[in-house]
């Protein structure tokens, strides 16, 4: 589709993606219809600009459409996208649509945990260097929003939902950090949810790089289906490569380079692993070590990523939030030696929190599990942890509160969604802390 000029486009979804979808189609001349659950919720803007509104289940009204966009929320099963694919419908996500009207090279990051984090550090890094850069994706700003601006480079965070209708989009840099079970709610297995990560490495640039963690065996295993370049990090010493070496990330390639990690305000296991990648994509574009040394000291945790609180009775909390998943837990529990008061619950993806068992032996003290998902949680890890089960975050953190001695520290790591009490994490990571606040 050469063109998008006086084409018929659905888009499905009128949350931040969706509308900056739409905007970008009408500034292009399509006609653009807009479905969406709830009229209500979709921008006047767009409705000003020309746009359409219907319903998201208006399959028998929809008609000829030339393109379907759907907002990265809106699953494979939904039936207007399985209507499209069975009559060869044009289906692009909105980071396949925002990349056609991009000048400029794409890095793309993704994995289980760590995205933002690294997509931050990269965009800083390059930021330091002096490109024009724009950092966004699913870490808050679509990517669409970046069309038609002059700049250097894009580095953008995609989920697994943003690689499943890809066409054209080629990143030149793709960072794949890790992969362990996460959002089983949408997908059929593990394998499936692995698949629709892998799209990334399927649509390197030709000339591409993948910049991949050889400590992640599922990961590291799809080496073998990158065209281009492999240049990988991890914490064995390589031959080419990134490695960690006694608090340095020693990068080898075209030579050897050491810069120190410890120190910086980017702390725990999790964020070596974070900031090795972010080196790694350093290296590949010729960042100079001076700015990389400089976005590692400029960089700070973000919102809701184990993030320090307040000191209650002696007690620390620390909001996590973002921990969705039993793999962010597991790298929640790993950050703290031991004395922890664990908070588990939500909304339950399909995580397996039987897995868990293994590493809180001498340093989870109890869990308290709460929101809809807090009874199952706290049924798979019986018999391994004591635990507490109550309603929602507020009923959690009294829980605790009562709970947690000096020296002890309480942490929000549910791995869950929020969608059972909350809009999304930020919202219960602020409710969390409110709550924390008030004790």
């Amino acid at each position: 589709m050469k063109t998008l000029s006086n084409k018929n486009v659905a888009v499905i979804g009128a949350g931040r993606a969706g509308a900056a979808c739409a905007r970008l189609l009408l500034e292009r001349g399509a006609r653009v219809r807009v479905l969406e659950k709830n009229a209500d919720a979709v921008p006047a803007d767009l409705i000003e600009s020309g746009a359409a509104v219907g319903s998201d289940q208006e399959l028998a009204a929809l008609g000829k459409v030339d393109l379907i966009v759907p907002s990265p929320g809106v699953a494979r099963s939904h039936p207007i996208l399985r209507r499209a694919a069975d009559d060869g419908t044009p289906i692009w996500s909105e980071v396949e649509l925002a990349s056609r009207f991009l000048d400029c090279p794409i890095v793309a990051i993704t994995g289980t945990n760590g995205k933002s984090t690294t997509t931050v550090l990269i965009g800083n890094l390059l930021a330091e260097a002096g490109r024009r850069v724009f950092v966004g994706g699913n870490l808050g700003t679509p990517l669409a929003e970046a069309a038609g601006k002059q700049l250097d480079v894009a580095v953008v965070e995609v989920s697994s939902f943003q690689l499943e209708w890809l066409d054209a989009f080629q990143p030149r840099v793709a960072v794949w950090l890790n992969l362990t079970a996460d959002h089983l709610d949408r997908y059929a297995s593990m394998e499936d949810y692995e698949d629709a990560k892998a799209a990334l490495l399927r649509h390197l640039a030709a000339d591409g790089v993948a910049v991949l963690n050889r400590d992640d065996e599922r990961v590291w295993a799809h080496r073998r289906d990158v065209a281009g370049e492999v240049f990988s990090f991890g914490l064995d010493e390589v031959e080419r490569g990134v490695f960690f070496d006694r608090g340095e990330a020693v990068i080898r390639r075209d030579g050897e380079t050491r810069i120190a990690l410890g120190g910086r305000p980017l702390q725990g296991a999790h964020n070596v692993e974070n900031m090795m990648a972010a080196v790694a994509v350093g290296a590949v574009l010729d960042v100079p070590l001076e700015a990389i040394d400089r976005a590692l000291t400029a960089t700070t945790g973000l919102p809701h990523r184990l993030q320090f609180v307040a000191e209650k009775s002696g007690a620390r909390y620390f909001d996590d939030s973002k921990a969705t998943n039993v793999g962010a837990v597991e790298k929640s529990i790993a950050s703290f030696p031991g004395g922890i008061i664990l908070l588990l619950g939500g909304y339950d993806k399909g995580g397996d929190f039987r897995s868990l068992r293994r590493c809180m032996p001498g340093r989870v003290d109890r869990v308290v599990c709460f929101g809809a998902a807090g009874p199952e949680i706290a049924a798979q890890l019986s018999g391994a942890v004591e635990c507490e089960v109550v309603g929602g975050v507020a009923d959690a953190v009294r829980c605790a509160a009562r709970l947690a001695g000096p020296g002890q520290t309480v942490v929000l790591a549910p791995g869950c969604a929020s969608f059972d009490e909350f809009r999304d994490y930020a919202e219960r990571g602020r409710q969390y802390r409110s709550e924390v606040e008030r004790l």
